[in-house]
């Protein structure tokens, strides 16, 4: 298997960034971490491993990014109208660095985005800001209602990173063509913690007619990795 290290400085966030990428051709998979977790984190719990054939085979190139939630959401020492900020400086350093590398050595013009518990807050969030730029969403686990990092604080620019504000008031038909002809997966396992949260977005999706796949998985699946190594294989 290919297996490419990246990094570079990038000045939207006034640092230098680490990337992985495997695989020679295929459909672009970008794979956010989970809660302040490392670019490397994925394949160190298996989930490269899980999906290795695809990979090999050239169905999908997997682009595994770092993450700043550590000076973003979980940054208590700063305001969080900063915490959004330093999130929004992700998102272009997501937008105009990575998507284009991505692009540039998979020959596709849409990606696929995924992720695992907050991972998964960060690919559906990505996917609905950006439906010109995503054409499929997988969310293992996720919960997408991010008031609990804000201390209470609430602004317009928080709102637009908050799907389950955002997503009910989106009228837009521009958006709501895009979300509809796009693959969005919701999974959860049945003892999942954010089994709810799942729920929730789910309803807000159906109500705006935006089709959706919702996973639930029994047998006392849990919040972990064994339970997602098994999701990544089937949806991708």
């Amino acid at each position: 298997m290919r297996r490419d290290y990246h990094n570079w400085y990038s000045h939207r966030l006034g640092r230098h960034m680490e990337l992985l990428a495997y695989g020679h051709s295929g459909v672009p998979v970008l794979v956010f971490p989970t809660s302040q977790g490392k670019f490397y984190e994925y394949e160190n719990n298996g989930m490269i491993h899980a999906i290795s054939q695809k990979i090999e085979h050239g169905e999908i190139q997997v682009f595994c990014v770092d993450s700043v939630d550590g000076e973003s959401w979980y940054n208590r020492g700063i305001h969080p109208h900063d915490r959004v900020m330093r999130h929004v400086a992700y998102e272009n350093y997501i937008i105009y660095e990575v998507a284009p590398l991505m692009k540039s050595l998979s020959g596709h013009q849409q990606i696929c985005t995924t992720g695992c518990s907050l991972g998964a807050y960060h690919a559906l969030n990505f996917a609905l800001r950006h439906p010109d730029m995503v054409n499929a969403t997988i969310a293992m686990s996720g919960s997408y209602d991010m008031k609990s990092f804000m201390n209470g604080y609430y602004d317009m620019d928080f709102y637009f990173q908050n799907p389950v504000d955002y997503v009910p008031n989106q009228n837009d038909p521009w958006f709501l063509d895009r979300y509809r002809s796009m693959k969005i997966v919701l999974a959860a396992g049945d003892w999942d913690i954010c089994l709810g949260d799942n729920f929730r977005m789910a309803n807000i999706l159906g109500a705006k007619q935006i089709p959706h796949w919702l996973d639930v998985w029994t047998g006392g699946e849990k919040h972990d990795w064994p339970l997602w190594q098994r999701m990544a294989v089937k949806f991708f």
